[in-house]
């Protein structure tokens, strides 16, 4: 796969190696902030990648810990390319608390691996669907915010189809493939565009099946994302109403992982799920 540069993962890394640097120097953060002359909240919003450091206070930072040669000269490349801008900040008014963060994970992600209660999830959904699912939120969102929002949904689709595609399985609860988003008319359009979608190379739909039963992931969606580099550990996000969680703590990536494989070997198979999701289209007349 070839490397891509979404300034997101680019901050991410840097917040992580400068947490370890300073832990390795055994230097607090009260200490840090004095040499920057910055305050000690604002080291804190740097390590865990919440604020995006300049170049010149990683150049000091970096002086503070002794890091010189090529590391300082890696360092300072993802300090400038932390601060470039993806397409998705023009969109940033659109988002709702924390999404503008995931859209970034997203852009470089290698593998995607989500559960969907639901709806068909934002990267399998039409034009179509997704408009009836933004004109369906409360309060009301206007029609230009609905119109921004979709464009941003199909352009984060256009990595299922380019040269370097992630390798994508979305295990999708039946109950998806019956709620009717939008009318009749929408779903079945949703629901052919499913089964396309399911043929790209790199890219699985599974259906979760009534017949399952009960199964521990009935307390809602999630998304796992893993990265290319080693140096960037996996991610799980969980949304909610009012915003979303971003879960980077080894034990609960690992929960979530145990999760969706026990979700996607209860799943019906690829092409089970392909022909069930074609019977429910076809009924949708």
């Amino acid at each position: 796969m070839a490397s891509r540069t979404s300034p997101t993962v680019r901050r991410r890394r840097l917040a992580a190696e400068l947490r370890r640097l300073r832990q390795a120097s055994g230097r607090t953060r009260e200490e840090v902030a004095e040499w920057v002359g910055c305050a000690p909240a604002t080291v804190t919003k740097i390590e865990n990648g919440s604020a995006t450091a300049r170049p010149a206070d990683v150049s000091l930072l970096l002086e503070l810990y002794d890091v010189t040669g090529a590391p300082r000269d890696e360092l300072m490349t993802l300090a400038r390319e932390a601060r470039r801008r993806g397409w998705w900040h023009q969109y940033a008014d659109t988002f709702h608390p924390g999404f503008e963060v995931y859209v970034g994970l997203e852009e470089e992600a290698a593998r995607i691996r989500s559960y969907q209660a639901e709806v068909v999830g934002g990267l399998l959904q039409t034009e179509a669907y997704a408009r009836a699912l933004f004109a369906a939120e409360l309060p009301a969102v206007p029609e230009d915010a609905v119109a921004r929002q979709v464009a941003v949904r199909l352009k984060r689709q256009e990595r299922l189809t380019a040269g370097d595609p992630p390798r994508t399985c979305a295990v999708l609860n039946e109950a998806a493939l019956w709620r009717e988003v939008g009318g009749r008319a929408t779903m079945r359009e949703q629901l052919r565009h499913l089964v396309k979608v399911s043929g790209i190379a790199g890219t699985t739909v599974q259906v979760l099946p009534f017949a399952a039963g009960s199964h521990p992931g009935m307390h809602g969606a999630f998304t796992v994302l893993g990265f290319p580099e080693d140096g960037d550990a996996d991610v799980v996000y969980v949304e909610y109403r009012q915003g979303s969680l971003y879960l980077e703590k080894q034990a609960d990536k690992e929960a979530y992982v145990r999760l969706f494989d026990h979700l996607r070997a209860r799943a019906l198979g690829p092409e089970e799920s392909r022909a069930l999701i074609s019977r429910v289209a076809d009924q949708m007349t």
